[in-house]
């Protein structure tokens, strides 16, 4: 395959501090014991955007604000859309669980797969595959044909497509980078997504008020241009090698299992899985605030998803400068973010409501950059492709469960009442969830996989240090 310029280069030397960040992760033995505490990795140095001084990022980051960019243009003209054609929320909710319900079924051989194969290829595949589904949509809806199964297929095929692309662009962020720099990274994507969220949303609403959904859709897929050129144009021997994961028996089995055993991998994932499902139905809930209690049009609709931007786009540039991912900080952002979602129900004006949504959009960043950033940094390298999946498959995967169910809440009862729901269900997740994460300072949860023996139990934590509940 082609990679673009400079790729048959002599190798630029890595950075002095690049070998000692990887020697910790990529020397590991996968057969250590579960319960080994992780080498620990030295904080970045270098400010906020440190990883752009990496080249390979750069191109990285480039081409995705460019298709981020699109992808919020299609979500709310995809949305806009489906109420246009059904004039219900229950059926916005059904679109965005066909979008994830791949994710549930399949979302663990995802990873499988994003640990077997070379994550840049990969990517230039799922990249390509993404933009053919927004031609697709684009096509049915300017020749006027588009009716709404079309709508709930293609967001379908799209999931199918994320399930691989979700986890190879995970994990490949530290291949790119390296360990030490992962944090930053991970951080500076969430900005890189939120700042193409200020400017599409925007943008589609103009669009769907002047022309119609369908350029949306257009301009959608052209953007994938930019990140499949991006990764084409990387350097490969600048990556940080990983070894990849042969073709074998149990590995979906393996993956579990290295999650299960550790409480500072399943506990975040078992958060940000109630959250996802529950608390981050925007699509249902500020389409029927639009249309069922402000009486507006896809205008407002817009402009209250580039409020919600704003505050997640300063959660993730604050999220860059810190440089750990505490345990605490994230349940705290769990629960500021499950009661601002209670108080914003309640809102007895639209620019009440309308503020609220930048508070609540910046806890929200906090907690997927947060739990995302300490998992990796928790996962064994060769096994980060289906940690990853997982953590991907609930909090995304869950949403097939959650938005027809929100969806209905919202249409039978109300969108306050919806909002609410949603609300009081993530407050008290992190309250189960921080619990649990206390108890397990002391225990550590075992899953025993042999037949006729409990799943599940808790055993005395002796090989972890006090210290790892502390991150």
């Amino acid at each position: 395959m082609s990679t673009g310029p400079g790729a048959d280069s002599a190798p630029a030397p890595n950075r002095h501090d690049d070998d000692t960040r990887t020697t910790s992760l990529q020397g590991e033995d996968a057969s250590a014991a579960p319960d080994a505490p992780a080498a620990p990795v030295a904080p970045a140095k270098g400010g906020t955007f440190s990883s752009l001084r990496i080249r390979n990022y750069r191109l990285y980051a480039g081409g995705q604000v460019v298709s981020n960019a699109g992808t919020w243009m299609q979500r709310i003209a995809q949305d806009w859309l489906v109420l246009g054609l059904t004039g219900s929320s229950a059926a916005v909710g059904i679109t965005t669980a066909l979008q994830f319900l791949p994710m549930l079924l399949f979302g663990l051989y995802g990873g499988v797969i994003a640990d077997r194969l070379p994550k840049r290829r990969l990517l230039v595949v799922t990249q390509a595959a993404m933009g053919a589904t927004g031609l697709a949509l684009a096509v049915l809806t300017l020749s006027g044909h588009v009716q709404v199964w079309h709508v709930y297929l293609i967001a379908f095929v799209l999931g199918v497509v994320t399930v691989v692309d979700n986890p190879a662009r995970q994990a490949f962020v530290s291949e790119m980078v390296g360990p030490a720099d992962l944090r930053n990274a991970v951080s500076l994507n969430s900005a890189n997504f939120q700042s193409a969220r200020l400017v599409g949303p925007a943008v589609a609403g103009v669009l769907i008020t002047a022309v119609g959904s369908g350029w949306a859709f257009l301009l959608n897929g052209l953007s994938f241009a930019a990140p499949v050129a991006a990764l084409l144009m990387m350097r490969s021997s600048e990556l940080h090698k990983v070894e990849r994961a042969p073709r074998g028996k149990g590995q979906l089995r393996e993956g579990l299992r290295h999650v299960a055993e550790r409480p500072e991998l399943i506990w975040p994932i078992v958060l940000v899985g109630f959250i996802g499902t529950f608390g981050f139905n925007f699509p249902i809930w500020l389409t029927a605030f639009v249309n069922n209690v402000f009486h507006a049009g896809a205008g407002t609709y817009g402009l209250l998803n580039t409020l919600m931007a704003a505050g997640s786009l300063a959660g993730a540039l604050l999220a860059a400068r810190r440089g750990s991912s505490r345990q605490r900080l994230l349940i705290g952002a769990a629960a500021a973010f499950g009661a601002l979602e209670v108080v914003a129900a309640l809102a007895p004006d639209f620019w009440v409501f309308a503020v609220l949504l930048v508070p609540i959009g910046m806890f929200g960043l906090t907690i997927n950059v947060t739990a995302n950033s300490s998992i990796q940094l928790a996962s064994d390298p060769a096994l980060r492709g289906r940690v990853m999946s997982l953590f991907m498959m609930v909090f995304m995967g869950g949403t097939p469960l959650g938005a027809p169910l929100v969806g209905w809440v919202t249409d039978a009862y109300g969108p306050r009442v919806g909002f609410i729901s949603g609300g009081v269900i993530s407050l008290a997740a992190a309250g189960g969830v921080g619990f649990a994460l206390a108890r397990a300072g002391g225990l550590r949860l075992r899953v025993d996989l042999r037949p006729g023996r409990p799943h599940l139990t808790f055993v005395p934590r002796q090989a972890v240090a006090p210290e790892a509940f502390a991150r």
